[in-house]
C-alpha cells in the first residue's frame, strides 16, 4: 500500500487532485484510516488513474469520465479516442505538444498494464557519490512542471563547471525533493558526479553536495524522459509487491546521453525500506 504522497508521485499527479477524485466518487482510496484518516492506495489503482487522466485530457469532465469508466471501456477503444485527441493537438498550436507527449505517455502505460516485465528491476546498495549541482523550485511534479526547470538547469550546469575548472567524474543525477513548507512544489536538483569538495563553487550558483549512501529498487528506462511513466509505474508495481515502501523519490542516473534523446538510457534509483 501506497501512502497519498507516494501514490501521487507515481501517478505523476497531485495529493490534492486525489482527494478530489475520492469526494467525487471518482477514485476512492483502498483503505482508509479510522483513527487518522490517512489515505492509502494500491498499486492496481494506477490503471483506473491513468484512464482518469487520459479522458480528462480528452476533454471529458469529471461527470463523464466517471460513467465511461463504469461502463467498463475496453482498451481499444480507450486507444481509439487518445488517438483522436492526438489528431487534433497535432492541429492545435504549438503550446499544446507537450500536453500531447503525456497523452501519449498514459496510452503507453494503460497499452502495457499486465505485459511489462519487472524482470529487471534489482535491488542494490547505491554508494555514497559526490555532485556538483543547480536547484530550482518546480511548482509540481508532472511532466509540464519538471520539464521547463530541469533542461535550463542543465544547460546552465555544464558551461558553469567549464569556467571553474571543475570536470565531471561520472554520470548526470536528477534528484527531487518536496519543499518543506509543502503545498505540493518540488525542489529539483540537477547534479553531475565530480571529485570537487563539498562547499559552494564559488559565484557561479553551484553547490557541490555529499549524497549519502542508501538502499534502491532500480530499473532502466530507454528513451526520452518524457515517455517514463511506464517505467516509473512499473517500478512502483514491483516495490509494491516486493513488500517494500519507498523512502523518496527516485534518483534519475543518466547512462547514456546522446544528442537523439530518443536514444538515451536512463537509470532510476527509487530509495526503498522493507515495509
Amino acid at each position: 500500500m501506497f501512502t497519498i504522497g507516494d501514490f501521487a508521485r507515481y501517478g505523476r499527479v497531485s495529493a490534492r487532485m486525489l482527494r478530489h477524485y475520492d469526494a467525487v466518487g471518482l477514485l476512492h482510496p483502498d483503505r482508509t484510516d479510522p483513527s487518522t484518516g490517512y489515505r492509502h492506495y494500491g498499486a492496481a489503482q494506477l490503471a483506473r488513474l491513468n484512464r482518469i487522466i487520459a479522458l480528462k485530457d480528452l476533454g471529458f469532465t469529471l461527470q463523464q469520465v466517471r460513467a465511461v469508466l463504469d461502463d467498463e471501456v475496453g482498451s481499444e477503444e480507450l486507444r481509439g479516442m487518445l488517438r483522436l485527441r492526438r489528431s487534433e493537438l497535432e492541429a492545435a498550436m504549438a503550446a499544446a505538444a507537450a500536453r500531447l507527449a503525456q497523452v501519449e505517455a498514459r496510452l503507453r502505460s494503460i497499452e502495457s498494464e499486465g505485459h511489462m516485465s519487472v524482470d529487471d528491476v534489482v535491488i542494490k546498495s547505491v554508494p555514497a557519490v559526490r555532485v556538483a549541482e543547480l536547484t530550482e523550485v518546480a511548482a509540481g511534479f508532472a511532466p509540464e512542471d519538471i520539464t521547463p526547470v530541469i533542461g535550463p538547469l542543465y544547460e546552465r550546469l555544464f558551461p558553469l563547471l567549464g569556467e571553474a575548472g571543475v570536470v565531471p567524474t561520472g554520470p548526470g543525477i536528477a534528484r527531487y525533493e518536496d519543499v518543506p513548507e509543502g503545498g505540493g512544489a518540488v525542489v529539483v536538483h540537477a547534479g553531475v558526479t565530480v571529485a570537487t569538495p563539498a562547499g559552494p563553487l564559488g559565484d557561479t550558483g553551484v553547490t557541490v553536495v555529499e549524497l549519502p549512501a542508501f538502499e534502491a529498487a532500480t530499473i532502466v528506462h530507454r528513451g526520452c524522459m518524457d515517455g517514463v511513466l511506464s517505467t516509473v509505474q512499473t517500478l512502483a508495481r514491483w516495490i509494491d509487491a516486493g513488500g517494500y515502501r519507498s523512502a523518496g523519490y527516485a534518483h534519475e542516473v543518466s547512462l547514456e546521453c546522446p544528442e537523439d534523446r530518443d536514444a538515451w538510457v536512463t537509470e532510476l534509483q527509487e530509495p526503498v525500506t522493507r515495509a
